[in-house]
């Protein structure tokens, strides 16, 4: 029986293995994701982000305990920093977590980001997928905390949660990199902070001047102390407002377009340029163009531009 198989019978151990053959870039991994595909698309995805130091992991950790009160299966995708020694996830994130270990309606999955900018692993939506298809009835993706330009989740989550605490530096470190325009819930945690209440102050009034804010789904700003379980339901509450807007709305249909869409350009962009690369550098062109670039008989432009061509010209 193939690993999709056993998932879509309740498999832990087959998910958890397909899981790792998806992080490790496992051809084999391709095969199986095509089987669960139709069986995806009923897990509500929570996104988590903000900047390091926000007390992130132990907030997924709570409203996994919220959900799970209310029912709910929860599925976790923690995207951890990369080690520079082995590449794999440095397992913060899983320490906070470790409570739900033995739960068997919780599923916790950690990704090293492997040097992919914005905050999520590679194969983030692919673990994703394996999750939904699993049955999970929520799946949260925290991001690695990079700071300030962590804007793939919007692109994947129905409901983008950015997490801010006081006193890290900058009055409002949401305002750079867009991160106001992609928040559809804000918090304020370890909200028992002095400046907490300033700090909330300060976002609401940067969300009022929004214009883009004018119309649709109006962001509130929640206080929570994730650390001793305060703010928790009203922020389950806020998340299950905005997951019934998206419905009412009919705008649920606009972002699950731009979710396929982005999705299905980042699989064609990573396959074209595994073809391409791997069949230059097994004939060693790619050697040759960068010693022509070292002499400048070659310059990068042109050579892409051969390269290309003869790939369009010769096909698959």
């Amino acid at each position: 029986m193939a690993l999709a198989e056993k998932i879509l019978t309740g498999d832990i151990r087959a998910a958890a293995r397909l899981m790792r053959d998806i992080d490790d870039g496992f051809r084999s991994a391709v095969d199986e994701l095509k089987i669960l595909y139709p069986h995806t698309g009923k897990a509500y995805i929570i996104g988590i982000t903000g900047p390091p130091g926000a007390g992130k992991s132990t907030l997924v950790d709570q409203i996994t305990a919220a959900y799970r009160q209310r029912g709910k299966t929860v599925g976790i995708v923690a995207i951890d920093p990369t080690s520079p020694f082995t590449g794999g996830a440095i397992l913060g994130d899983r320490i906070r977590m470790n409570r739900h270990a033995d739960d068997p309606g919780v599923f916790i999955r950690s990704l090293a980001t492997r040097g992919h900018l914005g905050g999520l692993s590679r194969s983030t939506g692919d673990v994703v997928n394996v999750l939904d298809a699993m049955g999970m009835d929520v799946v949260i993706v925290e991001t690695v905390g990079v700071g300030q330009d962590e804007i793939d989740i919007v692109s994947m989550a129905h409901t983008t949660t950015v997490v801010m605490v006081p006193g890290l530096g900058d009055d409002i470190q949401a305002i750079k990199a867009g991160i106001l325009e992609i928040g559809d819930v804000f918090v304020v945690n370890k909200a028992d902070r002095d400046d907490a209440d300033r700090t909330v102050r300060e976002l609401v009034t940067m969300l009022e001047m929004n214009p883009d804010r004018g119309r649709g789904w109006q962001p509130h700003v929640l206080k929570t102390e994730a650390s001793r379980n305060r703010g928790i339901e009203e922020l389950v509450d806020e998340f299950e407002s905005h997951r019934g807007y998206l419905h009412d709305s009919g705008a649920i249909r606009h972002l699950l377009e731009e979710k396929n869409a982005k999705q299905f350009l980042e699989i064609l962009r990573e396959r074209l340029f595994s073809e391409v690369f791997g069949h230059i550098e097994v004939n060693g062109r790619f050697r040759e163009i960068v010693a022509g670039m070292m002499t400048r008989e070659k310059d990068p432009y042109s050579a892409v531009e051969e390269i290309v061509a003869e790939r369009l010209l010769v096909g698959p």
